[in-house]
């Protein structure tokens, strides 16, 4: 019974439209069939052609478009008794194929609309898929540092034998554990700070910052880094071999963030005895900053991807990373208003760079 009710108002609706439709193909009729046949009033009809699609559908359209053309070319005979004029002819057939492709057009009108509705709706529901999946990798991120953070206390409790004494053997096993959480720490905070900017945008502290006082504090906390990998690490001025300061308007913190990924990536993807090099190039509206290793390179069909996120790719270099920190990366220069790119050396190796605009003002920061 509940059922039965719940039909009823759709066939009531469905039923008066029907109505609706029917009174003004009679109305129509009536100017038609009551005035002499040169008169054609068949355009009337478009009216409930339209009508009939958007309330009935194709099946309806069809055979209002249908009826509308029969009664329109009918008109010339009916009355009988009237000269059927040739100019009557055509201008009711005139009509009749204006109706046609009324008809027709607005039948795909209305399944375009219904085409970009259900892409809408796929739209918005892949939407609210991203974010629920976005919201789940942040609120994962945020959580599984808690136990990481006491997990590396607890070592460092160890490590300062708090608990008992510990074997120079042992220390080393702890020294590994300990780098090996701080290294998912970091990787858990980088993700976390990936979707924080996809979602809510990247919030800078601006103020002027020195690039090349930058590259030197980053390149001295990784010297360690590269002197376990057997890599070289070194700064160059450009032409000149005098120190020169490159200053930017930019977040000192977010910027030294990019220079710790691209310089760990550079040593990472580098052999022993291989070169890394810090090269500084101020020009007149950016200054530029290239870090240059002499590794493997990078495929051509590499490129258009570097800077996704995730995007690991399959190459001759030597390590493999999560895919974020150069993406990270490229939420941060652009953020600042500059470009990121890469591109191979001659004879080997690979350029990592980012140019940044210049600050108006650095003259007078120069000592």
């Amino acid at each position: 019974m509940i059922s039965l009710k719940a039909r009823l108002p759709g066939k009531e609706s469905r039923l008066g439209k029907s109505l609706l439709i029917a009174s003004l193909f009679t109305f129509v009729i009536v100017l038609e069939f009551s005035t002499p046949s040169e008169y054609v009033f068949g355009y009337l009809y478009t009216g409930p052609i339209l009508l009939a699609n958007s309330w009935l559908g194709r099946l309806g359209t069809f055979y209002a478009t249908l009826v509308a053309v029969c009664l329109t070319m009918l008109n010339m005979w009916v009355p009988v008794g009237e000269v059927t004029q040739v100019s009557t002819f055509a201008d009711r057939a005139i009509a009749a194929m204006a109706l046609i492709v009324t008809g027709v057009l607005s039948d795909r009108i209305r399944r375009s609309e219904e085409a970009i509705a259900l892409t809408r709706a796929k739209l918005d529901a892949q939407e609210e898929l991203v974010r629920l999946r976005e919201d789940f990798a942040s609120t994962l991120t945020h959580d599984l540092k808690t136990p990481l953070l006491g997990a590396i206390e607890t070592l460092k409790a160890f490590q300062q034998e708090k608990f008992g004494v510990v074997l120079p053997a042992q220390q080393k096993v702890l020294a590994t554990m300990v780098r090996s959480h701080k290294t998912s720490l970091q990787l858990l905070e980088t993700l976390l700070d990936v979707y924080r900017n996809d979602t809510e945008g990247l919030k800078l502290d601006l103020a002027p910052v020195d690039l090349a006082m930058l590259a030197e504090e980053v390149a001295g906390t990784l010297a360690d880094l590269a002197a376990n990998r057997r890599v070289y690490l070194s700064l160059n001025y450009g032409d000149s071999d005098w120190r020169r300061s490159l200053w930017v308007k930019g977040d000192n913190l977010q910027l030294q963030r990019v220079f710790t990924n691209l310089l760990v990536n550079a040593i990472n993807h580098s052999r022993r005895g291989d070169h890394v090099e810090v090269l500084l190039e101020p020009q007149t509206s950016y200054q530029v900053v290239k870090i240059l290793d002499t590794g493997a390179g990078i495929k051509p069909e590499q490129f258009p991807h570097l800077f996704e996120r995730f995007y690991q790719g399959h190459s001759d270099r030597q390590a493999k990373g999560s895919g974020l920190g150069l993406y990270l990366s490229r939420q941060i220069i652009e953020a600042h208003g500059g470009i990121i790119w890469a591109e191979n050396r001659v004879p080997t190796g690979a350029i990592f760079a980012f140019k940044l605009p210049v600050y108006p003002f650095q003259s007078s920061l120069t000592v």
